[in-house]
């Protein structure tokens, strides 16, 4: 992939400004630079950004329908109602459900939870997971990151008895269902001051507002922080504001004292020891969870967080993996028989989206697929299978581009769809494809921005290899959780040189193990470029380059810094 490189270089009152503040922080001018960038330019915001506090969650009753939620649950319970929580099939719902059956079961004995199939079922409320309430005899669901449109399954539900608080984040229709309460910061009647928490955190702030109204401490919640930790990296949800206070304390949770099923997976996937990040759920928590609802039940990932018995979460931690390493199998076969599609479509060559159908490709794993699809051509791209006469799909967005209307937008077509702006699901007749991408493409040709089909990437700041010290690389940790709208910071350097040592490495020969200076300094620096093999010549020729890149821990080398390299450009190309 060839990116475009942004930078725009300080003013000199943004100078002046990142000295004072570095100063006054401690901090370097560079670092200082980018809180400013972020609308940070005061020594007690600075604080505020670095230290996220609980104290400063908002109050989970201003969320509307929240005192009505709230009561209805002390009803059930008071009643000795049967309960059940159900939730989707990924790693948002999954989280989800377990932080809420996990707090309300130290309460409570009559309560289950519920996963719906997601190649018996579908995605969301199901009228099979409605019939297994009612012949449980269950009187109370309370619905987890989805159910905001399941007008019909919850009247019928409520034509059996049975009620529905549903806890959402996904962008509402004008008519909603028929549920007792719906909590979810979307609504457009909705005064909660933050709207992108993500599904398993309205879940937390509902079980924020029952202790609070049952005189419990918050601090019975904490332990659930590590499930609100994995939801925001995985679900992809800007991690600012509230989300922020909740991924900060939910990974020193997750480092610290994570609940027995998390650390079962962690053990697992080789991140014992490691201060996990943000980086690694997305990368290797996450998948894992995810992989049971891909390839079988979504169930066994909740049955793993929720369990108690760390020998017995080891074991489900296990099977779970080996489903990990089956998607990985599917996902590969599937990316390559897309890629040859895409090869082949001359019609579509000069779309500026992509939508693709296959009846055999599996239906869990689409979604991966559409996001690799996304990465490599940079344009909004739906995937499809089929489902009898049905084709079922998940799209994925670029930067900036609003994929939930574009499909909203052929609406008329779907018989189910639902999402957000960068990722949605959709259901529509095996039929009416080829219309639903023509409609789909004139959506995205008619709205998106040349830029945002780019490959573009946005540098923070640029350095020298002497600015690259244990000072900056410990001040840069404190930026952290990174994520959507507080991205880890991206820098360049310009006129490097390959000291000799820099080879090839990897199953493939696909990456580039780097040892690099410049010509400001003697330092030596290691770098990894992945999947950038094809720059090895250039490196190996002697000529200088320049390099976007994050500063990382080096994994191998104690209190040693690494640079990922994003991009290696020629420095024949116009410099930044």
């Amino acid at each position: 992939m060839h990116f475009k490189w942004n930078y725009k270089s300080p003013t000199p009152d943004e100078i002046q400004a990142a000295k004072d503040l570095g100063g006054k922080l401690n901090m370097s001018p560079v670092l200082a630079q980018l809180l400013i960038r972020r609308g940070i330019t005061t020594e007690s915001a600075a604080k505020r950004f670095f230290r996220p506090q609980l104290a400063d969650l908002i109050n989970p009753f201003i969320m509307k329908d929240m005192d009505v939620a709230v009561d209805r649950l002390n009803d059930a319970m008071g009643h000795k109602e049967r309960i059940l929580v159900y939730g989707d099939y990924d790693v948002d719902g999954c989280t989800a459900v377990a932080l809420v059956y996990k707090f309300l079961q130290q309460f409570y004995s009559n309560i289950d939870y519920y996963i719906p199939d997601r190649y018996d079922e579908g995605y969301g409320v199901s009228k099979k997971g409605i019939d297994y309430a009612k012949e449980t005899g269950v009187k109370l669901i309370i619905i987890l990151d989805c159910g905001i449109k399941a007008i019909e399954e919850i009247a019928y539900a409520k034509s059996l008895g049975i009620d529905f608080i549903i806890c959402d984040h996904h962008v509402p229709d004008e008519t909603m269902p028929d549920a007792v309460a719906i909590l979810n910061p979307k609504r457009p009647d909705d005064n909660y001051p933050f709207k992108e928490l993500c599904g398993c955190c309205v879940g937390f702030k509902f079980m924020q507002g029952w202790a609070k109204n049952n005189g419990l401490p918050f601090s019975m919640l904490i332990p659930l922080l590590d499930f609100c930790a994995v939801a925001i990296a995985a679900d992809i949800v800007p991690v600012v504001e509230e989300n922020r206070i909740l991924a900060y304390h939910g990974l020193k949770q997750l480092n610290q004292n994570p609940s027995i099923g998390l650390k079962a997976i962690i053990d697992i996937c080789g991140l014992s020891g490691r201060d996990i990040s943000m980086s690694d759920i997305i990368f290797k928590i996450g998948p894992r969870i995810n992989a049971s609802g891909r390839m079988e039940s979504g169930k066994e990932s909740v049955d793993l967080l929720v369990e108690k018995n760390y020998a017995i979460a080891l074991e489900k931690s296990k099977h779970i993996d080996e489903y990990n390493e089956q998607r990985k199998d599917i996902d590969k076969q599937m990316t390559e028989e897309a890629y040859q599609i895409v090869a082949k479509l001359e019609s579509q060559k000069h779309h500026s989206s992509i939508v693709l159908y296959d009846e055999n490709w599996k239906k869990g794993v689409i979604g991966i697929v559409a996001s690799r699809l996304t990465e490599i051509y940079y344009r909004p791209t739906v995937v499809l299978t089929r489902d009898g006469d049905l084709a079922t799909g998940s799209a994925r967005s670029v930067a900036g581009f609003d994929v939930y209307a574009a499909i909203k937008y052929c609406r008329d077509l779907l018989t189910n769809f639902g999402g957000h702006t960068y990722a949605a699901g959709l259901t529509l007749r095996w039929d009416d494809i080829p219309e639903f991408r023509r409609r789909f493409q004139q959506f995205v040709e008619e709205h998106i921005e040349p830029e945002q089909t780019e490959a573009i990437l946005d540098i923070d700041a640029k350095i020298d290899f002497k600015d690259i010290t244990r000072h900056l690389h410990t001040d840069l940790k404190k930026f952290s959780p990174f994520g959507p709208g507080n991205q880890k910071p991206l820098f360049c350097t310009c006129g490097v040189y390959d000291y000799g040592t820099s080879k090839v490495v990897g199953r493939e020969q696909e990456h580039i193990k780097l040892e690099l200076v410049d010509s400001k300094s003697s330092n030596v620096v290691n770098g990894i470029a992945f999947g950038q093999s094809a720059s090895s010549r250039y490196i190996k020729s002697k000529r200088s380059f320049d390099i976007a890149y994050t500063i990382e821990d080096n994994v191998f080398k104690r209190n040693q810094v690494q640079l990922q390299i994003e991009d290696i450009r020629p420095d024949d190309k116009e410099t930044i």
